[in-house]
Parts: C-alpha cells; structure tokens; sequence
C-alpha cells in the first residue's frame, strides 16, 4: 500500500510540473466548460426556433405562447447565467438559475425517464454544485479575518454532493454500448477512479484521469463534426459532445479545489 501511495505521489508531481504553466488558468477554462453545454443549447435553440416550438407543440402538447415563453426564458437564462458563472458575478443565483434550466427541460422535453439523459445531467448538475463551492471557497478568502463556520460547511456539503454527482455521467457510459475487451478494461478502471473521487481517496489524481479519459472518448465516441448536416444524429452527438465538456470543466474544478472536508484525503491531512 505504501509503494502505491509513493507511486501516486510521484505521478501527481509530475503532473503538477507538467501543468505549472496554465494552473492559474484552469478555473478560469474550467468554468466555461462547465456552461459551454448551456451556451452550446441556447445557440441550437435560437437557430432552430421553429423546429423546436413545432416539437413543444405537437409532441409535448404545449399550447401556442407558453412554448415561446418557455423557450426564451431558456435562451435568455442559459446565456446570462453562463456569462456570471464564467465572470464570477453571483456564482450561486446563477447556478441555481442553470439547475433550474435543467429540471424544466426535462420535463418539457419529456425526458425525465431517460436514463441516459438522467445520469449525463446529474454530472451537470455536479459541476454547477462544484462552482457554487468555489464560490464559497473565494468568499472565505474574502472575510477570513471574520467566523466562516456556516459557509465553511455549506462549502464542504457542496463539494462532497458535486464529486459524487459528477461520476455519475460514467455510470451512462458503462451501461450503454456494446461490450469488449478494451470496454471492459476502461470500465474497471474508470469505476475505480470514480470510486475514489466519491470517497475523496486520490481525488485529484483520479479527476485528472478522468478528464483525460473522457477527452478521448468525447473525440471518438461524439465527433458530430463528422456526420452529415442532415443526419438526425448530429443534433444528438453535438449535444453529448457539450455535456460531457461540462463534465470535464467540473472535474477540473476539482482538481483545483479539493475533494474538500469530508474526504480522505482531507483526514489524511489532521492526522
């Protein structure tokens, strides 16, 4: 156990060496990737207007009006909340605003029952949890001369429900697809990574692998760059390509925050 612990060590230095040049920025990219999936569905939601009031209407049975004002409330909610989560202008309102975007379309679109669906937007939802955590995180630094136990607890309680949420978009992957060895082996070992960041063991080294795990598979598995425009499965791939980049940022915010107080890692530290 020791040797796999030193092992570990050594490859999180080399990492830390490796990325030294864009830590600063890695809330910064981290952030905009966890709303480039909402800014991504407000564009496709503009463009293709009328497709989706004539779906809302003829498939959901909204009637003519609520679905115009559904549909601009989300445009405007998901490109507004976007810009105050990347610029760090009311974190919590904002990510509160986006998870409500999120519930609403899954009952206007229907798709509160899908699996695939559910579990890809509870990871969303994990990385919107982790932001507000940062948020709190930034206003401790802020009043660290002042009591900051209540926040410093929401802040824990925010980062333990955002890295258990956030694994569970491997969880669709594992049950979707059909099987192979090489399936079988990245299952295993995804599994094993997502276990760690739900306990808080290795959390920043098992997110870091995650996130390059998941780059691989976004390119090969979503590529709807090269599907044909007319091909209904563009729409689809585009949109899971999206998600799962804002997967990845909220991954990345924990790599740059910590598992937080109720972790492993963080016991480890008071012992």
């Amino acid at each position: 156990m020791e040797a796999v612990q030193e092992y570990s060590r050594k490859i999180e230095d080399v990492i830390d060496k490796i990325g030294q040049p864009i830590k600063p920025h890695i809330p910064a990219i981290a952030r905009f990737l966890i709303v480039v999936t909402f800014l991504e569905d407000a564009l496709r939601i503009s463009t293709q207007f009328s497709d989706q009031l004539y779906y809302l209407q003829r498939h959901r049975g909204f009637p003519w009006g609520l679905s115009h004002i559904f549909l601009i409330v989300n445009v405007l909610t998901m490109f507004a909340c976007s810009i105050m989560v990347i610029g760090r202008k009311h974190t919590e309102y904002a990510a509160g605003a986006l998870f409500a975007v999120v519930v609403a379309q899954a009952f206007g679109y229907g798709l509160i029952f899908d699996a695939s669906f559910f579990l890809r937007n509870l990871s969303v939802i994990g990385g919107l949890l982790m932001v507000v955590s940062d948020s709190l995180n930034k206003r401790r630094q802020l009043f660290a001369g002042l009591p900051s136990v209540t926040e410093n607890n929401k802040r824990t309680y925010f980062q333990l429900a955002g890295r258990v949420l956030l694994i569970f978009l491997f969880l669709g992957f594992a049950m979707h697809g059909s099987w192979s060895l090489s399936r079988v082996i990245a299952s295993i070992v995804g599994f094993a990574a997502c276990v760690m960041i739900a306990v808080g063991f290795k959390a920043k080294l098992s997110a870091m692998f995650l996130v390059l795990f998941l780059s691989v598979f976004n390119i090969v598995v979503n590529n709807f760059w090269s599907v044909d425009n007319g091909h209904m499965q563009k729409d689809f791939l585009k949109y899971d390509f999206f998600q799962t980049l804002s997967i990845m940022g909220g991954l990345l915010l924990l790599v740059t925050i910590g598992p937080g107080g109720m972790s492993v890692d963080e016991k480890k530290k008071a012992f």
